[in-house]
């Protein structure tokens, strides 16, 4: 029997920390691993320095600690199971639904955000990632009057 795992896709936005929540919450509840993906597009890597110490920094570095800034701020109930992060490469529908082929998730939480007006039309995360995955999808309302 595969591992209950829930899948929830965060950049650095307000909406998708509300869309990361609900997913704690949902994982908690059904007792599931819940796993935190932000997305990056390209390899540019650019290195930063002052005399012998040097940074560097790229777009996977910074997805990752997207994902894992969203992860630490999560309310997770100490005895439930750890929540894991990580980021992964391509647009972010490409990347969210990759990762959860990858882990074989059960469900995969998406925020509402750019799913009215143009966006509607010219297409969404919430929409695309809808329309591709293998396993239940829930939408959570991150932007409407339903939101906090």
């Amino acid at each position: 029997m595969r591992e209950n795992i829930v899948v929830v896709g965060v950049d650095d936005s307000e909406t998708a920390l509300r869309a990361a929540q609900t997913a704690a919450e949902v994982a908690t509840a059904f007792g599931a691993r819940l796993h935190v993906v932000s997305a990056f597009e390209d390899e540019r890597t650019e290195v930063y320095g002052v005399g012998s110490d040097k940074w560097i920094i790229s777009g996977a570095t910074t997805a990752e600690r997207v994902a894992k800034n969203v992860a630490e701020s999560l309310t997770w109930p100490e005895e439930a199971e750890k929540i894991t992060y990580m980021s992964s490469r391509g647009k972010p529908a490409d990347a969210i639904l990759a990762e959860a082929q990858r882990l074989q998730a059960r469900l995969v939480v998406v925020g509402n955000r750019r799913m009215q007006g143009i966006g509607r039309i010219l297409g969404s995360v919430a929409s695309s990632v809808a329309h591709g995955a293998d396993c239940d999808v829930y939408i959570v309302n991150t932007v409407g009057d339903g939101a906090e």
